[in-house]
């Protein structure tokens, strides 16, 4: 699913809100003619407006087509809460956008147009949406909500992410994942945007994931990353220096002398998370920056199909 309208700078939460919808309608658009075209029942539905009802759901593109009256209609409205995590510290700033690069082409700004797609769902079935966004601090905290006004106030809690200016910030994620766990105290559908990166113990980062359960919550983990450079290591056998954004170590590597144990760490790392996510019920799903939002939109949708 290709995003058709480039917008390069954003200015107000409206724009993230339009390009939002935009990937949306594009994925519903082809689930018309694809094996998941059940899901867009979930939106597609209409029924005749009878005179009195509110006038709050009429589905006015479809007036201007028809010249009639539909309300929307939306299936099993489960009333679910969501509350999205976002991984703000350094290493989500990664890659550093060039100039003729679109702001979703990196970790944090892929993840903030994801969460913004994720909020359009909710929004169009009434569902409520909260915010947490993390680094070396508990940054922002909005709880589970569902008013246009809630919406909007996250949106631009949203665009603000991507116009801070890239400072060295760590990442604290065992920290305040357990604080975030404290504060949801409704069943919710906990949705995770992090690359994961985390020094200390490995252990406790995934005793942090599992404690997100807590109060039976259904766990979602996006784990973020860029394939081309922090997967598959593919760079020229030019030498280079390597800097940690967060730390600001430094070292100086020929990468073809590394990349083949680079790639291997890589591939046990992901394969770790991915085990330890399945033994706990946690839902594991790793996004490749580089592609695009449909295996959000679909994981969310078989997700809260389960979610019960």
């Amino acid at each position: 699913m290709k995003i058709e309208s480039q917008i390069d700078k954003i200015s107000s939460f409206q724009h993230l809100e339009l390009l939002a919808n935009q990937v949306v309608e594009g994925f519903i658009s082809g689930m018309h003619k694809s094996p998941f075209h059940g899901f867009s029942a979930e939106f597609a539905e209409h029924k005749v407006y009878n005179v009195g009802e509110s006038t709050k759901h009429i589905d006015w593109k479809l007036f201007a087509k028809t010249d009639r009256l539909y309300t929307k209609q939306f299936e099993e409205e489960t009333n679910l809460r969501c509350h999205i995590i976002i991984d703000n510290s350094s290493s989500m700033h990664f890659p550093k956008l060039k100039g003729n690069q679109n702001f979703y082409e990196n970790k944090i700004g892929f993840s903030v147009l994801a969460s913004a797609v994720l909020m359009n769902l909710l929004k169009k079935q009434r569902d409520a949406v909260g915010l947490s966004v993390f680094s070396d601090t508990y940054e922002y905290y909005a709880p589970e909500k569902g008013s246009d006004r809630h919406h909007r106030m996250v949106l631009n809690a949203l665009e603000n992410l991507l116009k801070e200016p890239v400072v060295k910030k760590s990442t604290d994620t065992i920290t305040y994942l357990y604080q975030i766990a404290e504060k949801i105290h409704r069943r919710s559908m906990i949705v995770l945007f992090s690359d994961m990166f985390q020094t200390g113990d490995e252990e406790q980062l995934l005793n942090a994931l599992q404690h997100l359960k807590h109060n039976k919550h259904k766990v979602v983990l996006f784990h973020v990353f860029d394939g081309k450079t922090e997967f598959n290591f593919d760079f020229d056998n030019a030498p280079r220096k390597f800097i940690d954004i967060e730390t600001a170590e430094e070292i100086s590597v020929f990468a073809e002398n590394v990349k083949s144990a680079y790639e291997k760490q890589v591939a046990i790392y992901f394969k770790k998370l991915a085990l330890s996510c399945a033994q706990n019920k946690i839902k594991y799903v790793p996004v490749n920056v580089r592609e695009d939002f449909g295996k959000i939109i679909l994981t969310y949708l078989t997700e809260k199909q389960n979610f019960g």
